[in-house]
């Protein structure tokens, strides 16, 4: 169990998980902006996820790409305008709303995908090769 701090002159906000992993995010989000500037992150991984599954639903990349319904609806909607994502009645219920890539999506992201590994590479640049990979062992544990 972790130590709890005694007072208030203990907690030092430099030190706080949260300032930390905000701040390397920051840092992450801005290497992402400075290569792919056509896509925010979360747009990035929608398309990553619909080029990988296939048809889906709304719903399901939604939860595949862990964001919530009203955040999935917003970066389907701003993928559409840019001609990313094709919909049509799911056949075997045709209630429900089957998404697709579009030739263009997948050419983009065909694209994007050296420009990502480089993000990763980059954004990890300050860790050894060994800090790397238990950085991200760690890392995950926390999702």
């Amino acid at each position: 169990m972790a130590q709890q701090p005694t007072d208030d002159a203990d907690y030092v906000l430099d030190r706080q998980v949260g300032f930390i992993m905000r701040q390397a995010n920051q840092r992450h989000l801005s290497i992402f902006a400075r290569h792919i500037p056509e896509l925010t992150p979360m747009q990035f991984a929608a398309l990553a996820q619909l080029c990988a599954l296939g048809p889906v639903s709304q719903n399901a990349l939604g939860r595949a790409t862990a964001m919530d319904a009203a955040t999935i609806k917003g970066v389907i909607d701003r993928l559409r305008l840019k001609g990313y994502i094709a919909s049509a009645a799911d056949p075997d219920d045709l209630r429900r709303v089957l998404l697709t890539a579009t030739v263009e999506a997948r050419a983009a992201f065909d694209a994007l995908v050296p420009l990502a590994h480089g993000i990763t590479a980059e954004t990890l640049d300050p860790l050894d090769p060994a800090e790397r990979v238990e950085f991200l062992r760690l890392l995950s544990k926390l999702r």
